[in-house]
């Protein structure tokens, strides 16, 4: 079997297996459901000037290394916290994980990079991606967290593509909650992990190598945000192609379709991340909130996916509410909850380097339709899409529908990708789109 492969399917065999309980000691202060979080995530009061630069790193153990002769499979880790920009403007730590492949990149040019946007994993620090690729599964009696990213990482570093991950603003970092589903904060998280990367010490990617990036669902969001916003806030970060699968372009529809779902709690992180960007709108949602909804934001903004699903799956948040309205009924009846939400659309601006967007088209927790509007606003505005509409069979629940695309179309987009990563240029179908589901 060659290398590749092997590395791949030991991947998810590993990811499955590899099960870590992690318990706190007394003597260590930031613990999240019984997981202790390293004083590494513990930003410093100061923080440097320009975006992307690194503030410390450490080298990151991965819970599968496979010992070979050009060195370990796949390659070596480190753990990053780098200076990024806010919503609001101010400056804010980001953290993450660099990983330097070890087999070669066979395509043309020196090695790219790939920043991995990673989907939904919770609010939690415990849930943050980089501390995936060191406990993929990490089951305590307290929480749940499962580094599913963890996949598709592997699948870019077994061909040859650095990676390097992004955990978002306040996933991780310890010094505020993760703000979910930010257009803004995630975007320049992601772009400012690709200017971080190129500083890591014995990282052999430049500012020469080629650039893609990677994500579904909530990392597809981040990553068509961070399409869009790259001449503008990150004129030094050439793009050669964005991989933006089901992307949650439209928080207003997202929100109303996730609701009484398997994922009902996202209803919770969505809003605790927008008192965290917005204090303005905390007297809002304050008003409108009973106590069992003040409850289920405080025990969600620790809660990892899997919590969250075992804790609120299929519940309605007009159990949240002092009158018994939806979380939806709420944004119709406040304008500034409205604004709030049009200022994180996704589509109003092309991006300036191809995109692959897709969607399936069962997708009902992040609903296709607001996802093919994401499509055609782009290629109404020139942009180079290559559009993917997954088809299968509705599974009957939503949290399938969702994702059973992001298994079965991630090969192909890795493909797509390192094409465009290889020099290959993109073929646009936006002519297409009048007859695409």
């Amino acid at each position: 079997m060659p290398v590749r492969i092997r590395l791949l399917a030991t991947t998810v065999v590993a990811a499955c297996l590899c099960v870590q309980t992690v318990q706190a000691t007394a003597s260590q202060a930031e613990v999240s459901r019984g997981v202790t979080i390293p004083a590494f995530y513990d930003p410093p009061a100061g923080l440097p000037a320009a975006d992307g630069t690194l503030v410390r790193t450490e080298p990151l153990p991965l819970a599968l290394s496979l010992p070979s002769l050009p060195g370990p499979l796949p390659g070596r880790a480190t753990r990053l916290m780098y200076k990024s920009t806010d919503s609001a403007g101010d400056p804010v730590a980001v953290t993450g994980a660099y990983i330097e492949p070890t087999l070669p990149w066979l395509g043309s040019g020196a090695r790219p990079l790939v920043a991995v946007a990673p989907g939904t994993m919770g609010q939690g620090d415990q849930c943050a991606a980089s501390m995936g690729l060191e406990y993929p599964l990490v089951l305590n009696g307290q929480t749940v967290s499962v580094g599913y990213e963890d996949l598709s990482v592997y699948r870019l570093l077994a061909e040859g593509v650095a990676v390097v991950v992004t955990d978002y603003v306040g996933l991780g970092a310890t010094d505020r909650p993760h703000t979910y589903v930010n257009r803004l904060d995630g975007a320049h998280a992601v772009l400012d992990a690709v200017r971080a990367a190129r500083s890591v010490p014995g990282a052999s990617v430049t500012a020469a190598s080629r650039v893609g990036l990677f994500g579904y669902s909530q990392g597809g969001g981040a990553t068509a945000a961070a399409a869009e916003l790259q001449p503008d806030y990150a004129p030094d970060v050439t793009l050669s192609g964005t991989y933006a699968g089901a992307p949650p372009a439209d928080l207003t529809a997202v929100t109303a379709a996730i609701d009484g779902t398997d994922l009902a709690g996202a209803l919770g992180w969505a809003v605790n991340g927008f008192v965290q960007s917005d204090p303005a709108l905390k007297p809002i949602v304050d008003a409108h909130l009973g106590a069992a909804g003040r409850a289920a934001l405080t025990d969600l903004s620790t809660m990892c996916v899997g919590d969250a699903i075992l804790a609120y799956g299929s519940q309605r948040s007009t159990a949240w509410t002092t009158d018994g309205s939806s979380i939806s009924d709420v944004i119709g009846e406040e304008p500034v909850l409205q604004a709030f939400l049009d200022e994180q659309r996704i589509g109003r601006t092309a991006p300036a380097s191809p995109v692959r967007l897709a969607t399936g088209v069962s997708d009902d927790l992040v609903p296709h339709a607001q996802a093919r509007r994401l499509a055609v606003d782009w290629c109404d505005e020139g942009a180079d899409v290559t559009y993917v509409p997954v088809v299968l069979p509705d599974a009957g629940r939503a949290l399938l529908n969702h994702f059973g695309p992001l298994l079965t179309d991630q090969g192909d987009a890795v493909a797509w990708l390192t094409a465009r990563l290889s020099g290959t240029p993109a073929v646009s179908n936006c002519w297409s789109m009048p007859v695409q589901p």
